[in-house]
């Protein structure tokens, strides 16, 4: 059940009880390893970050062309404090989720599933609220160490903390360096990792992502 705007979390005790309560509906499966649609979700913030811009792109994913676009300005619905980042964006996102009209098969954030302190990134925290499959592609590491990776496209190792492997650090591309990629819900990080390479064709960061970005980026311009 996704939570109306006005029953948000105000305070930083009830979004650490909500938090918890929700990472308990993580559902750890598969997921779909051929889907049609694929959606980007990405936020960008005003330099005062007292603004935001939301937006979610939804693309095929057999030849990566956008289906779909749809954008929310707002403010931010939490203050920030660490290890809780989602719930400033969660419910612009929702929103512009809930204006689509493809609705996409996964959803792939910028940011973390799995690979949080808290074991519940963004990523896990919208796959709950929607029921969709998502995991995140991070750009940079929130949590956890790894061994070094291989040059080649399609290396990876294992991103772990607290002896727990919560996600991986997987190159994209030939000696570009590499995106952490962790599971959110209803999908695996070997599926993940998988779709991150299938969306990432010529670029360090899957085509989800970079449209997205471009997005929600115009919004605030």
């Amino acid at each position: 059940m996704v939570l109306a705007v006005q029953d948000w979390p105000r305070t930083e005790e009830e979004a650490l009880a909500e938090q918890d309560r929700l990472r308990a509906m993580v559902v750890a499966e598969p997921g779909p390893a051929s889907p049609a649609t694929v959606a980007g979700l990405d936020v960008a913030y005003s330099a005062d970050d007292d603004r935001l811009g939301a937006a979610v792109v939804v693309l095929d994913a057999a030849d990566l062309t956008v289906r779909d676009t749809a954008v929310v300005r707002g403010k931010p619905a939490f203050p920030y404090v660490p290890g809780l980042f989602a719930f400033r964006e969660v419910p612009a996102l929702l929103e512009a989720l809930e204006k689509l009209t493809v609705r996409p098969e996964v959803l792939i954030c910028d940011g973390h599933g799995l690979a949080h302190p808290r074991r519940f990134g963004l990523a896990a925290h919208l796959g709950v609220l929607t029921g969709l499959p998502s995991f995140g592609v991070g750009k940079t590491r929130l949590v956890g160490e790894w061994e070094p990776v291989g040059e080649a496209r399609g290396s990876r190792s294992a991103l772990v903390d607290a002896g727990e492997t919560v996600g991986a650090v997987l190159r994209t591309q030939a000696g570009v360096k590499p995106v952490f990629v962790s599971a959110g819900h209803r999908i695996d990080l070997d599926t993940a990792c998988a779709l991150t390479l299938r969306l990432a064709p010529r670029y360090r960061l899957p085509e989800t992502t970079r449209a997205a970005d471009r997005v929600c980026r115009d919004l605030l311009s």
